[in-house]
């Protein structure tokens, strides 16, 4: 019997300013490096597709952010999207991981662009897929979102139902045009984790903390502008957070991307990865240098 070419993947930690980080790892160092940066209330299990899709041709990373996944949560940490950057930025540090193309999706796109426009010179190109970088892309479910600041009167319980098995199972099935082909194991982890001690004082911290990353969409939209990295953007449009209007804003600062949209909702690669994966390889042959 002849073996099916899958690529073998690596599960491990690295330690980042005493923070043990899980990651998941397929293919060849020398090939071309995507770094997948996962979204909420997610982790790297989301990327397992299309590692299996791809890391037999390319060199794929998916790292656990602190307070998700399998990565360590400490108590004593605030939890803030530059956090989250400063863990990501020196995991690829400790990885040696200088030369990479980004994959951001939901909350990857705070973190991806930090990363960015602290390291131009990391990016060989952006990957992104419902991640969001302009005002026009949030929809009134994100703008009420960004509004939930404790200093505005914002209200945790309205939070907390961000949290509950109901809303994470909507966040993978709506917009699908087949529900069917969400595995559930896919959101019932992630409300494993989201429901482990400890995890919603995490989630809340940086909910009351996305504001700031709207507040930053100028300075990202500028680091486009001047360094027009060859950007991929992979759009569900049926999506309920972040709205198709999104994919479309980054043509204003970068004119050559290329944007794709797909008849799914949020977590576009549960019932699309056999039609993203082979724009991602093909974008990947023709863009890394």
């Amino acid at each position: 019997m002849t073996a099916l070419e899958l690529p073998r993947v690596a599960h491990r930690f690295v330690e980042v300013d005493g923070v043990r980080v899980f990651y998941r790892e397929a293919g060849d160092p020398d090939a071309p490096t995507l770094l997948l940066l996962h979204g909420f209330p997610s982790a790297s299990h989301q990327y397992r597709r299309l590692i299996d899709a791809l890391g037999g041709r390319y060199h794929l990373i998916a790292p656990d952010y602190p307070g998700f996944g399998h990565s360590d949560a400490p108590a004593s940490l605030t939890y803030t999207f530059d956090l989250l950057a400063d863990v990501i930025e020196g995991f690829c540090e400790a990885l040696g991981l200088h030369r990479f193309t980004l994959y951001a999706f939901d909350f990857g796109s705070p973190v991806g662009f930090r990363l960015a426009t602290r390291h131009p010179e990391w990016i060989a190109g952006l990957v992104v897929q419902n991640g969001n970088a302009y005002e026009e892309g949030l929809s009134p479910i994100a703008r009420a979102f960004v509004a939930e600041r404790p200093e505005d009167g914002g209200s945790e319980e309205r939070l907390r139902q961000m949290l509950t098995p109901g809303f994470t199972r909507s966040q993978y099935e709506g917009g699908t045009t087949d529900a069917s082909t969400v595995p559930p194991e896919s959101w019932l982890l992630d409300q494993h984790f989201l429901d482990l001690p400890g995890r919603d004082v995490i989630q809340l911290q940086l909910a009351y903390d996305y504001h700031s990353n709207v507040e930053l969409y100028p300075q990202w939209q500028a680091w486009l502008r001047k360094h027009q990295p060859p950007t991929l953007v992979l759009w569900g449009n049926r999506d309920a957070i972040f709205v198709e209007a999104g994919a479309q804003a980054f043509l204003r600062d970068v004119p050559d991307a290329e944007v794709h949209s797909f008849d799914t909702g949020h977590f576009a690669l549960e019932e699309c990865v056999g039609e993203i994966a082979p724009l991602i390889a093909d974008f990947l042959d023709r863009t890394w240098a």
